[in-house]
């Protein structure tokens, strides 16, 4: 488990984009730290409105680098002027914005801490279901302050989960390090039992299951697709991290499958879903992985086609065994590294394209920057719906939205009239007409950007 401090400078967009990474971070179970001097690792989302405010942006980086051991430099002047960081011998890791929660959580479990309690956020509850895990993987350094599953009763948490609802939870998000193990520390696998009893609670809301490793999940993977078909409520969404598309990358990972089991899982899936979200990682330059190792992960992905991927290059946790492997030079994993994101996008991208001109039911689970709202499908694919004010959409609504453009990771939407049905099977739309503007889902192009060197750091 990571501390982190963030900072955030610069327009509302910048500062969606903290809320987003702070968000993620917390499910992957990582704490805010009090202060820079004591996080693991910094945040700084940058602004570059006007000369003067690069020159306090490089300020401040050089600042967080000498005072933590980890700096991450994201936002607009990360992406238009990266190198002047370096250029002023500024060590820092410089990413996009959706690249900062998976570059901290490197491949590595969410962890739980055994205090961790269901919380509210809006109408977003987040439910830890258990602590520690089943692995014993070669670069992740939590399982040494977790270590194995340690699972509450069935009962237990089902009504933690009834707490959340009654509390005014819309969306109730079942986490922990590995939710596919629940149960084993008692011999059982107790997974579908668990999400079967949630969507029975009465109200109405929506069933998020988090990050189940394909090694865990597959013993359960036929029952588990049967319980998704059987429960509106919960979303048709699985979050398997593959990691690698080669076995002997995977066994010196010593991760609990092999890439076939995740076939097995993802065919399964198919097989009795129809609109469903696969989510899966990727680690690239693992210490082991060549060239033709690399190939085979990139055939996977082409190959199962994920509407939700994360990229994350390796970096070595101390005290892990693959810390003391030698490992690959920075230039070889930042090209493997852009290869792979290039086809991510490539692969998303045509999810997106595919939904445009179908009508979906969606939840608005919060709201945008700009006067928009952010709402999820059944497969938990994101759709924006802009000038929410007016079209009467608010956060825990539940609406049928016809999508008409995407922007390659989510999709626009606008609200159907009463009486239209949502499914593909409705939609009769003039293509022509579709809107795919490439640009923010906000109204906020023109929003003026503080360039003054006033931070503000995030907090759970």
């Amino acid at each position: 488990m990571a501390t982190y401090h963030i900072e955030t400078y610069g327009c509302s967009s910048n500062r969606g984009e903290s809320r987003e990474i702070e968000r993620a971070l917390r499910d992957g179970g990582h704490r805010p730290a009090d202060g820079p001097e004591d996080a693991d690792v910094a945040i700084l989302n940058t602004c570059t409105v006007v000369e003067k405010t690069e020159r306090n942006m490089l300020r401040r980086a050089e600042e967080l680098a000498e005072t933590t051991a980890d700096l991450v430099v994201t936002g607009c002047m990360a992406l238009a002027q990266g190198e002047l960081f370096a250029e002023a011998d500024v060590d820092a890791e410089i990413l996009h914005w959706d690249e900062v929660p998976s570059y901290v959580l490197n491949g590595e479990c969410p962890t739980v801490t055994p205090d961790a309690e269901p919380v509210l956020d809006g109408v977003i509850g987040i439910l830890p279901i258990a602590r520690g895990c089943m692995s014993n993987c070669s670069y992740c350094i939590t399982k040494f302050a977790t270590g194995r599953v340690d699972s509450p009763p069935v009962e237990e948490n089902v009504e933690k989960a009834r707490a959340l609802v009654h509390a005014g939870a819309k969306e109730i998000r079942v986490t922990g390090q590995d939710t596919g193990v629940y149960g084993w520390d008692e011999g059982e696998r107790k997974l579908p039992e668990l999400l079967d009893r949630i969507c029975d609670i009465e109200g109405d809301f929506r069933v998020r299951l988090g990050m189940a490793n394909p090694g865990g999940i597959h013993g359960i993977h036929e029952e588990l697709a049967e319980v998704f078909a059987a429960n509106e409520e919960l979303y048709d969404f699985v979050h398997a991290p593959v990691q690698s598309g080669s076995d002997d990358v995977l066994a010196d990972m010593r991760r609990q499958h092999r890439v076939e089991k995740f076939r097995e899982v993802v065919e399964t899936l198919d097989d009795r879903l129809g609109h469903w979200t696969l989510s899966t990682d990727f680690i690239v330059g693992f210490p082991t992985e060549d060239d033709e190792d690399h190939e085979l992960s990139m055939d996977l992905l082409a190959e199962v086609r994920p509407e939700k991927i994360n990229v994350t290059r390796f970096s070595k946790r101390p005290g892990t065994d693959a810390a003391d492997m030698k490992g690959l030079g920075g230039t070889i994993k930042k090209e493997r590294s852009k290869a792979m994101s290039e086809l991510k996008m490539e692969v998303v991208g045509e999810a997106y394209e595919s939904m445009v001109g179908e009508r979906f039911d969606v939840l608005v689970v919060e709201e945008g920057t700009g006067d928009s709202v952010k709402c999820r499908d059944g497969a938990y694919r994101q759709i924006i719906v802009q000038h929410a004010d007016e079209r009467g959409a608010e956060v825990g609504d539940f609406l049928t939205v016809k999508v008409t453009g995407h922007n390659t990771v989510y999709a626009f939407g606008e609200p159907v009239t009463t009486g239209e049905t949502a499914g593909s099977d409705s939609a009769e739309i003039d293509s022509s007409k579709t809107d795919t503007a490439e640009r923010d889902p906000v109204e906020g192009d023109s929003v003026e950007r503080d360039d003054r060197p006033e931070s503000t750091a995030s907090s759970a």
